[in-house]
């Protein structure tokens, strides 16, 4: 059996381990990569990866950042910053057609800032916002719509776990990385925004106008989101100037973060165990992801299918941007069956020598391929972002959340032709 061959067998026992035995992403790379390394070479070199990588892995400075981003979004969220954000957005958008669905949309945006999870930040404004918009009447189909899409900047909008798994995994700064996709996290917000307005002005029904407030009390509900302005400022504002590395700002965060609530008496000794707790999980799934990854690249490394599918790609008489089309459709059916984070992972190692035997930068790749694997979050037919709003919601179909998402489907094509027509956009900051 060829080398190229034997990497192909080894992949299509990933996907059958995960989607048919249903074992976890980080185990079932660990697995597979570790015997096909075996396979190629022999035991003591598979031993020999495994306890190198695994070393080099736990004991790198780089990933301190995930857990202490982690820890800063799950204080602020045990802390009730989210519906205080919520309550801010409501105030100034809630008087409008569509406007409780746009203040969903930038809570979602302003949760997305500290927690920079999907998944996280679909539970959380499913339960905030989902019982405001049913009691003013709006339609079932746009409100689970507006949370499911919302809830997918929290992959985009920086500091974003995915990208910081990017950054680490293809060497490129982190710093930047979150800067370059600021922009198109803002875009993403105004589509949706737009989309909403649309959508209220054909069929007033879906989103009617909820009451007005007065100036007195918009300006009285900043209050609820002056400490998400301050940690936004005080991590993206070192990060520029130079004054923090990526993890000294994600300590600096949750220091302030912790701070703030406590001066706020915001945060119960109960809630902060619970956040320690939730950022221990969660920072433990990702780390064993990430080891998964590594084994599994190293395995796909002796197979050599990276090079050669790089190589063969870059031979292709395509032009480079149907290339990156197709590209972009297998991360988007990618992104539809599974965890954006696992499929990145499972993928860089592949399509990131591609793009750059292409010619493409990769810093903008990254940012493409995060949008478009944000889209396969909610794109059926699984996008897990979508189960999670169902499920909060109880009494929605499934059906009925897709239809709301379906809505929304051209923000995310729009913002990609944005980048792929003006790549220079990601530099703007």
């Amino acid at each position: 059996m060829s080398l190229t061959v034997l990497g192909l067998v080894g992949i299509g026992i990933l996907l059958a381990m995960i989607f048919l035995l249903r074992i976890p992403v980080g185990f079932a790379m660990g697995i597979v990569g570790f015997c096909g390394f075996w396979a190629v070479l022999d035991v003591h070199a598979a031993l020999g990866m495994l306890g190198d990588e695994t070393w080099k892995v736990f004991s790198s400075y780089g990933l301190t950042v995930i857990p202490l981003f982690i820890l800063m979004g799950q204080i602020c969220f045990y802390s009730g910053l989210n519906e205080r954000l919520y309550r801010t957005a409501y105030a100034w958008l809630g008087q409008v057609r569509g406007g409780v669905a746009m203040a969903t949309v930038m809570a979602c945006a302003g949760f997305a800032a500290i927690s920079g999870s999907n998944t996280a930040t679909a539970a959380t404004m499913s339960s905030v916002a989902l019982p405001q918009m049913k009691k003013y009447g709006y339609d079932s189909i746009l409100s689970t719509g507006a949370v499911a899409a919302a809830s997918t900047l929290g992959a985009v909008i920086p500091p974003s776990i995915v990208l910081i798994v990017i950054g680490l995994q293809t060497g490129q700064s982190i710093a930047k990385l979150f800067w370059a996709s600021l922009i198109p996290g803002i875009m993403l917000v105004v589509f949706f925004l737009l989309r909403i307005a649309m959508v209220c002005k054909k069929n007033p029904a879906m989103g009617p106008a909820g009451p007005r407030t007065g100036w007195k009390e918009k300006f009285r509900s900043l209050k609820g989101s002056v400490e998400m302005i301050i940690l936004f400022a005080l991590v993206m504002g070192g990060l520029l100037a130079g004054f923090f590395t990526p993890s000294e700002a994600g300590a600096a965060g949750a220091a302030l973060a912790l701070l703030v609530s406590l001066g706020g008496r915001n945060l119960s000794w109960k809630h902060f165990v619970q956040s320690v707790q939730d950022t221990l999980g969660i920072s433990c799934m990702i780390m064993t992801i990430v080891l998964g990854a590594v084994i599994f690249g190293r395995f796909l490394a002796v197979t050599r299918i990276p090079f050669t599918l790089a190589t063969q790609v870059a031979e292709l008489s395509l032009p480079p941007l149907m290339i990156l089309g197709l590209i972009c459709l297998l991360y988007m059916l990618g992104g539809a069956i599974m965890d954006a984070l696992a499929l990145l992972i499972i993928t860089i190692p592949i399509f990131f020598p591609v793009a750059e035997s292409l010619g493409y930068d990769p810093l903008w790749f990254a940012i493409v391929v995060t949008v478009v694997t944000t889209m396969g979050a909610v794109t059926p037919p699984v996008g897990v972002n979508t189960f999670i709003v169902s499920a909060m919601a109880g009494d929605v179909p499934l059906t009925d959340v897709f239809r709301g998402v379906a809505l929304f489907l051209p923000c995310y094509l729009l913002c990609l032709a944005v980048l792929i027509l003006w790549p220079g956009v990601l530099t703007l900051l």
